[in-house]
């Protein structure tokens, strides 16, 4: 039998979220860490669907019956996804009533069915709902003379049966308000004795206490039965160029779209009668095959409100972030960046110099001018309140907000309008090509010269997200490479059909390109007999192109290690094809999310960081940056220690098989290997190196 060439994206990528589901399911961690990976695996669903599977829908639709590379058919895959998507969500489920929900009422939380509270909850539970509940609830009658009211996606609902005074059985549909928390705490009454501060606390879901107080709703009317359910919509609305006169309302128009999107999914409570399953389906105007029906609470993702509780114990401990020693809190990020570059590593080091960075520019008098990618920078920006700053002081500051980042096109929008306001030259994005690259450039006038200082980086410019996922952010003063960013801001800005750098590998195209000249280069050495080695790390690996490339260097000999965190179609120790790759993931405490490409390169070795995983949107269709890492001393630590320590991780790390399988290692004999862990306890100027030649050797165990 032919060993397939490459795995599904879609399945690949279910492989990835059940991996973070076993995260919830292990005891390693504490137990509000499982609930947050619990909800994660559930978020994470609904963001497939809003864009993958709903892609795939309309493929089918539009009588596309050609296999992918991989094989499969548009529906074939959505079979496959139905069938496993279904077997994970009661995976789920079986994982919080039999093992969470125990462990955390054994903890002292209790998350209860309305029925299991006692009557005291209840009779607070009814004041809760008259006073909060009550005024914002809408029920919408469906019949003759009552259309059937939009679903918004994402939302939970209940469908509704009641009998009037001629026994007469009608529909209506409640949407139980987004803006309330899901889970609604409640207490019992307690008599003769103070509440102790260590007090258990007992929550209900909200839609449960809307389903017992329905009468109240539907006044004279028999309430029969009511059963919750949850739509998810199409959001991968895409931007033409055709519509796109005027991009920010475009986009504007786009976020108003999206709400009245296809539904790509249907949720029931697995107790829902099929009478009312056909007129959801119906109205809907949706495919039988996108009804879920599940067990439990719907939209399981909410249950990330427990994270809110002052429970330490039951938490990861906190981690505080270092600074380097060169930049300490009193040291001048610019002098330091003239000595020498600097390389951060986020979380474990600080992103309070990169704040710093911004903040020091917007008051020096030497800083003439200020230019910025912005793609996620979140709420509250610290960064983009400097650039504000600067913009109101009369500096020369020009942004480029990337107003497709999707999700986060409303908060970039708000900001791009606060930016403008305060002086800001706000340049958006290319209407076919999304800004992703991460460029932060100040220019200053020093000792009779102009000299640009640059910070690159894997990840956004967000504080809040730095803290919790792993990324990298250089800062250097190399005229070449400052060259560079200048070029592409004015590319980005203006107007160019030259797209050439001197030492950026820059996509569109130029990523591509440059990684493809060196798995040739790495190739040739491995044919000369020299040892051939390369190594990348990122979040995705589903571009084929790429992995044919791979497949063809570890024909030649080529050593091939591959730590990819998400999907990867590529299939890796097969005879032949691929004996030489590895492929591993890790799922860790915090989400790996830096992209690192190595390359042996005859010992002259390569490291480069940047913004782009080996996919084709991020190949072609986005502009992407890589860098190089040409100080010898942050390049040793990369290859020596920093990738070494990911390669010998035996905790977290889980391998894959050329059945597609995953396996999670364990130390057996070995000494215990937790690379987040290792890379928390181990600053960098005290870190030995790991297996003795580096990375080379990191391989072992």
């Amino acid at each position: 039998m032919t060993p397939r060439r490459f795995f599904n994206r879609e399945i690949s990528w279910l492989d990835f979220n059940q991996r973070v589901l076993e995260e919830a399911e292990g005891e390693y961690h504490p137990l509000l860490e499982r609930i947050k990976f619990l909800s994660i695996f559930h978020s994470n669903l609904d963001e497939f669907f809003m864009i993958r599977v709903s892609g795939l829908q309309e493929q089918v639709e539009a009588g596309v019956v050609e296999p992918s590379r991989d094989g499969l058919t548009p529906q074939e895959q959505l079979s496959i996804i139905r069938d496993r998507v279904l077997r994970l969500r009661r995976r789920a489920w079986s994982c919080f009533v039999q093992k969470l929900r125990p462990a955390l009422a054994e903890a002292g939380i209790h998350v209860l069915e309305y029925g299991a509270t006692e009557p005291s909850e209840r009779e607070g539970l009814t004041q809760y709902f008259l006073q909060e509940v009550y005024p914002i609830l809408t029920p919408l009658a469906v019949d003759p003379s009552h259309p059937f009211p939009f679903v918004s996606s994402l939302s939970v609902n209940l469908a509704v049966i009641v009998e009037g005074s001629d026994g007469r059985a009608r529909f209506a549909r409640v949407k139980i308000p987004g803006q309330l928390p899901r889970l609604i705490r409640t207490t019992p009454r307690t008599r003769g004795r103070s509440r102790r501060k260590d007090q258990q606390v007992r929550f209900v879901w909200l839609e449960d206490v809307v389903a017992a107080h329905l009468g109240e709703l539907f006044r004279g009317m028999r309430v029969v039965s009511s059963y919750p359910f949850r739509v998810i919509r199409d959001a991968d609305h895409e931007i033409r160029e055709d519509e796109a006169d005027d991009l920010l309302q475009s986009v504007e128009s786009v976020l108003r779209r999206r709400r009245f999107g296809s539904v790509s999914q249907l949720e029931l409570d697995a107790s829902t009668p099929a009478s009312v399953e056909d007129l959801l389906v119906s109205n809907l105007e949706m495919s039988p095959e996108d009804c879920y029906r599940c067990e439990g609470a719907l939209g399981l993702s909410d249950i990330m409100q427990l994270m809110d509780l002052d429970r330490p114990d039951l938490k990861d401990k906190p981690y505080r972030p270092r600074t380097p020693d060169r930049l300490t809190e009193d040291s001048n990020v610019f002098a330091c960046v003239r000595q020498r570059d600097v390389l951060l590593h986020h979380p474990f080091d600080s992103f309070a110099p990169v704040i710093t960075f911004v903040e020091d520019a917007v008051g020096d008098p030497s800083v003439q001018a200020i230019k910025q990618t912005i793609y996620r920078v979140g709420t509250d920006s610290p960064i983009v309140a400097a650039l504000q700053a600067a913009g109101e002081n009369g500096k020369q500051v020009a942004v480029i907000v990337e107003l497709k980042a999707r999700f986060d096109e409303e908060n970039n929008i708000v900001w791009a309008r606060a930016l403008e306001k305060a002086g800001v030259h706000v340049v958006y994005s290319d209407v076919n090509l999304k800004v992703h690259c991460k460029l932060l450039m100040v220019v200053r006038r020093e000792d009779g010269r102009t000299r640009r200082y640059v910070h690159l980086g894997t990840g956004n410019y967000n504080a809040r997200t730095a803290q919790l996922y792993t990324d990298f952010g250089l800062f250097t003063c190399d005229d070449a490479i400052a060259d560079d960013v200048s070029s592409l801001f004015n590319a980005l800005t203006g107007y160019s059909e030259d797209l050439s750098f001197k030492k950026l590998l820059v996509s569109p195209h130029g990523i591509r390109r440059g990684l493809a000249e060196r798995i040739a280069r790495e190739i040739e050495w491995a044919r000369k007999g020299e040892p051939a080695r390369l190594i990348f790390k990122m979040n995705s690996l589903t571009d084929f192109d790429c992995s044919e490339r791979l497949y063809e260097a570890s024909q030649a000999g080529v050593k091939v290690d591959l730590i990819v965190r998400g999907s990867c179609c590529l299939v890796p120790g097969v005879a032949g094809m691929s004996e030489n790759i590895s492929v591993r993931s890790i799922v860790g405490r915090f989400l790996e999310h830096d992209r690192v490409y190595y390359f042996r390169n005859g010992g002259n070795e390569e490291v480069w960081l940047g913004s782009a995983d080996l996919m084709p949107r991020n190949l072609d269709r986005r502009y992407e940056v890589l860098f190089p890492i040409e100080d010898e001393e942050l390049r040793r630590w990369l290859v020596d220690v920093y990738l070494a320590v990911y390669l010998r991780d035996n905790c977290s790390a889980r391998v894959l098989g050329s059945d597609g399988a995953y396996r999670r290692l364990t130390p057996g004999e070995e000494p215990a290997v937790n690379a987040q862990e290792w890379l928390m306890t181990h600053p960098r100027k005290a870190t030995p190196r790991l297996g003795g030649r580096g990375s080379r050797q990191a391989t072992k165990g």
